[in-house]
């Protein structure tokens, strides 16, 4: 079962419920994996996957931050997000853009014909020692520009999406290399439906070359949720010897990793 970390609704316990039941009435072992740890483990669905020790990048809709993975099932926070997650922040900027949903993939495409630097949007904690992210000043820089200069032709809004991308996918580059650097980890898992990004993948492995870390990709098609993450960090876990009581249920807020302390 899938252990939810930012949803909590009747549906999301019913299903749960659900689960604990097949397994129970069919004597079949049952194994609570967190949604995140299913995330960082798409890339274990590849040929050429990574060794322990690595730093994730986590990065959806709902939630961005960076872990140090020592072990298999044994985490530590490196830093979050303090509100918007990156997704957050492309698909509440999108929505002030006017275009659909999912708004990442709308900026995506149409950045392509943009100029990344039209517009001078802030870096959100820009402290070197920082490895927390912060998206909602972002958005409202955004909106701020949109009051003043609201782009009128397809070119205009090529470059506020462009300039947009490029404020995200710069801050999450320059993290994910502090992270890498402050706990001297030799590669980094790209991770979450935001991975799926052209422009952070590209740059991510600008990053890795120049600064000497190994980068793994998910396909992007293993980038957004899925039940074949899920199994997969299941399957990690029960081969670990790990299972679970009837009773557990799905928990809203759960935390991944211990937090630096």
């Amino acid at each position: 079962m899938e252990v939810q970390h930012h949803v909590d609704n009747p549906q999301v316990r019913d299903r749960g419920s659900a689960v604990v039941a097949i397994a129970f009435a069919r004597g079949l072992p049952f194994v609570g994996v967190h949604h995140h740890e299913g995330h960082l483990y798409a890339i274990f669905l590849g040929d050429d996957p990574p060794e322990f020790p690595f730093v994730g990048l986590i990065v959806s809709g709902g939630h961005t931050s960076l872990v140090h993975a020592r072990s298999p099932g044994d985490y530590q926070l490196l830093g979050e997000t303090r509100d918007d997650a990156a997704g957050e922040a492309f698909d509440k900027s999108a929505k002030m853009l006017g275009l659909p949903y999912p708004g990442g993939v709308a900026i995506e495409r149409l950045a392509k014909g943009g100029n990344p630097r039209a517009l001078d949007l802030p870096r959100a904690l820009p402290r070197k020692d920082s490895l927390e992210f912060s998206f909602s000043g972002l958005k409202t820089a955004l909106r701020t520009h949109l009051q003043r200069a609201s782009p009128q032709t397809d070119a205009e809004l090529a470059d506020v999406c462009a300039s947009l991308q490029e404020a995200i996918v710069d801050v999450l580059v320059k993290k994910s290399v502090r992270a890498i650097k402050a706990v001297g980890a030799p590669s980094l898992v790209l991770a979450g439906g935001v991975a799926a990004n052209t422009s952070l993948r590209e740059r991510m492995a600008e990053a890795a070359h120049a600064h000497g870390f190994r980068l793994y990709l998910p396909e992007k098609r293993l980038c957004t949720d899925n039940a074949a993450m899920i199994a997969a960090a299941a399957h990690a876990r029960f081969s670990r010897g790990e299972r679970h009581g009837h009773d557990l249920n799905a928990v809203a807020n759960l935390a991944l990793a211990k937090p630096i302390e």
